[in-house]
């Protein structure tokens, strides 16, 4: 598959993520939990299946580190979305472009480039139009907000840490033991903290199967693939378009109405995501 038409599914699947947590109502390890857990259930009948379970000692540690990151980013922004709603944690979450570049620059040595930095400047003042610029100026740094960009930051860490090994491992088989380092990690948090895992209505239970099936087993295999081919610095400020299909598929499910400056925020969002492909574009034409 095209990495950039997987990196378009993969969005639009992950942009489903806050509206299921939202209805589901659960406890963010639980939800968290059961997101990761449903999905590695068939993709680890698959690997067995077809026998793709060897994997390199030194690539095992990156995925099994790479899925207690991602159990911990998911767990955070679920507390966030709980504390702030969807919306403003969706882009408070996806501020990880920034971290990406920065990280890169400061522990990689590698510039992102002028495009890069146009680009996820563009998109973030779109995200902001997006939101309301008057709902950012009210909004006191509270605890949702820290949670939101703490998970932006372990997104950020997420995408540089599996850059190169998606290169090497085959994206089926990263994914069965890092989704199995999540679940592990979670599982043992919510008993840790003696959180309701099992007694839920049947709604909460479709939602569960929801963030599994569409958010996790869709989503990441396609943005993992995209990751594996595209620069990790451009991959990180397409995923603002989160953002925007958050909202859009808000309007649909939830009956939230977008207003011009939403329409206008999504627009930028999106023009600020092709510039960062511009420049690779030209070169490659």
């Amino acid at each position: 598959m095209n990495p950039k038409l997987s990196l378009i599914i993969g969005i639009f699947c992950i942009a489903f993520s806050a509206i299921f947590v939202k209805l589901a109502g659960a406890a963010p390890v639980t939800s968290g939990f059961y997101r990761i857990f449903i999905a590695w259930l068939p993709l680890a009948v698959y690997v067995i299946a077809s026998k793709k379970i060897n994997i390199r000692r030194t690539d095992l540690g990156i995925a099994l580190l790479a899925g207690v990151v991602f159990a911990s980013d998911i767990s955070v922004w679920n507390i966030s979305i709980l504390k702030i709603g969807a919306t403003i944690s969706t882009l408070m979450a996806n501020l990880a472009p920034v971290w990406v570049g920065l990280f890169s620059l400061l522990f990689l040595r590698k510039r992102s480039g002028l495009w890069f930095w146009l680009g996820t400047f563009i998109a973030l003042a779109g995200t902001i139009i997006l939101v309301g610029f008057s709902n950012l100026l009210t909004l006191q740094l509270n605890a949702g907000i820290l949670y939101a960009i703490l998970a932006s930051m372990l997104y950020a860490t997420y995408i540089l840490l599996t850059k190169n090994v998606l290169r090497r491992v085959s994206i089926i088989t990263f994914m069965f033991y890092s989704m199995l380092s999540s679940s592990l990690y979670l599982m043992l948090l919510g008993i840790s903290q003696h959180t309701e895992m099992v007694h839920f209505p049947p709604h909460t239970w479709l939602n569960f199967l929801g963030m599994g099936l569409v958010c996790q087993l869709i989503g990441w295999l396609t943005i993992n693939h995209a990751i594996s081919y595209l620069p990790a610095t451009k991959t990180s400020v397409a995923l603002l378009g989160q953002t925007v299909a958050t909202a859009v598929i808000a309007a649909f499910i939830l009956g939230e109405v977008l207003n011009l400056s939403e329409i206008t925020g999504s627009i930028i969002v999106l023009a600020g995501i092709a510039v960062t492909f511009v420049k690779r574009d030209v070169k490659t034409s």
